[in-house]
């Protein structure tokens, strides 16, 4: 399993315009409702009520906003920058500047789980924070995510 697997490059924006949590989790879906003809709304939902048990803000610059929805066929993936960071309520107060967004279908438990804890291990790694954050396009951002994909 890797994330390339799950990621589309159309679901991969190097540059966030949004300035607050639930503009970044509408940005981050759209693409998403396009590929999947699920409602943006409907995905904007999931996303927000899922915040609301507790912030995907994990802290060190990082979101990992993430749901469920009953017409999704398979996880799908997102990526998002955004350099100056929003208030994404991190566990650390800090601006949230990396966002990987997962979204499954309902009966994806443990592929879910398995590939938050794959982002989270990866995301860990300083040198891969600093190269997303220095990717100014979609392939550098897949570049990066390729060059650590294997070793997690």
């Amino acid at each position: 399993m890797k994330i390339l697997d799950f990621l589309h490059r159309e679901t991969i924006i190097p540059n966030l315009k949004s300035n607050d949590k639930k503009g970044v989790l509408e940005e981050l879906s759209l693409p998403v409702a396009e590929i999947t003809g699920i409602p943006h709304a409907e995905l904007v939902k999931v996303l927000v009520q899922r915040e609301h048990l507790g912030s995907t803000g994990i802290g060190g610059g990082i979101g990992i906003p993430h749901g469920k929805h009953e017409n999704l066929t398979s996880l799908i993936l997102g990526v998002g920058l955004r350099r100056t960071g929003v208030n994404y309520d991190a566990i650390d107060e800090k601006p949230t500047q990396i966002f990987f967004l997962l979204l499954a279908p309902n009966d994806s438990t443990g592929l879910h789980l398995k590939l938050l804890a794959r982002i989270s291990r990866m995301l860990k790694e300083k040198s891969f924070t600093a190269c997303l954050l220095e990717a100014g396009s979609v392939d550098e951002v897949i570049q990066c995510i390729d060059a650590v994909d294997e070793t997690f």
